[in-house]
């Protein structure tokens, strides 16, 4: 049965569309295209090949990329690992680079891979963001050095949307001889991108954040200039070599087909801004209420909002007509407040009564409406 709340989390995952559904299931049963695509030896293997190297070109042509830098992966989180992992133990083997830059307000899939390689004997230098929750050039120049082998900046940040500047961090970069990394789970689709006009080497793509299915990803890497990855998987060779195993056709078709969507998305990109704007308009009267970002340089669906005073996870009982989150999904079963607010220069208190509200393509503006008039009758009775 479908829930009856609104849906506000599309950060966290969104539905997938309708032609990406249909596209998926016509490779699961016996009379489509359900081969193995590295079956190279009769017709259903040939199609299926086919039919994951048009998702390749469609994934490539959103990014900007050529058809041969995508590789395909279960995930953002394992295309994190791959490129973090990958990049750092081959930099430290080859060059005898072991110091690495990031900040302290990324994903965990990048945050957690840093932890490990700093149990190998890497070093890695977390860069505070500002409190507009951006890292900035100038942070990165000032702990640059000599034996840096990489960095890793996210585009845009899960929870709040703010948004890095990653064609100037790439520029500076390419500048200094340093591999550049960018978590884009959250930005594909969603903001312009050109990996080979900003300087990118390596970029992480999930499927399930642009309405394509769960459990699938990529993961560009450069070919001009070339880098290379120590693999993380073994036994076949597939995707270049970087990640062996079977593809999965039917999940890479329908990131293929998620990533066409949002090849001509303006409109909808618009329509999102505005609601969620519509949204912060008719709470922002609320006497507790208070931005936690600024929403001229976040994701036209983000709206990270601090509600002084009240808990939130109380407050996120109470809204039981709505369907959202304190923060990011991956850190839910933690009773922490948020680290990504708190990094930026929240109280942990202020940080503990923060909720994100995230807009998508299926959000309307009836659902906008009474999610106000929720919000305001619930916080107005819990203040009282």
């Amino acid at each position: 049965m479908k829930p009856s709340a609104i849906y506000l989390d599309y950060a966290a995952t969104t539905p997938i569309a309708e032609s990406v559904a249909q596209k998926m299931q016509a490779c699961l049963l016996r009379d489509g295209n359900f081969g193995n695509p590295a079956s190279n030896s009769h017709m259903y293997g040939w199609q299926a090949a086919e039919a994951v190297e048009l998702a390749r070109q469609q994934v490539a042509d959103l990014i900007g990329a050529e058809v041969r830098e995508i590789v395909f992966t279960s995930g953002a989180t394992e295309s994190d690992n791959l490129a973090l992992f990958g990049a750092a133990r081959l930099q430290a083997q080859k060059f005898g680079k072991k110091h690495i830059i990031s900040s302290s307000i990324e994903h965990k899939a990048v945050l957690d891979c840093l932890a490990q390689l700093e149990s190998e004997g890497f070093e890695v230098s977390y860069i505070q963001p500002n409190q507009s929750g951006q890292t900035t050039v100038q942070q990165i120049a000032d702990v640059l050095r000599a034996d840096t082998a990489l960095v890793s900046i996210m585009h845009a940040n899960n929870e709040t949307g703010i948004i890095n500047n990653i064609a100037a961090i790439a520029q500076l970069c390419r500048q200094s001889a340093v591999l550049f990394h960018v978590d884009a789970a959250q930005s594909v689709g969603k903001l312009a991108l050109d990996v080979k006009a900003m300087g990118i080497d390596m970029l992480s793509v999930s499927a399930h954040k642009m309405y394509g299915p769960k459990g699938v990803g990529a993961l560009y890497v450069s070919r001009q200039p070339k880098v290379e990855l120590a693999p993380l998987m073994f036994g076949g060779g597939h995707e270049r070599g970087m990640r062996s195993g079977t593809l999965a056709t039917h999940q890479i078709v329908g990131l293929g087909e998620a990533c066409a969507l949002a090849q001509d998305n303006q409109a909808e990109l618009a329509e999102i801004k505005r609601l969620r704007d519509m949204l912060w308009q008719g709470i922002q009267h609320l006497p507790m209420v208070s931005l936690n970002t600024d929403l001229d340089n976040a994701l036209v669906g983000h709206l990270n909002v601090c509600f002084s005073g009240l808990v939130g996870e109380t407050l996120l009982m109470s809204l039981r007509r709505l369907a959202l989150s304190s923060g990011s999904a991956c850190n839910s079963a933690s009773m922490k407040p948020s680290y990504v607010l708190t990094e930026m220069g929240l109280s942990d208190q202020a940080a503990d009564s923060s909720l994100r509200f995230s807009l998508g393509r299926y959000t309307s503006e009836q659902e906008i409406n009474d999610a106000i008039a929720h919000i305001c009758e619930v916080c107005q009775r819990l203040a009282a």
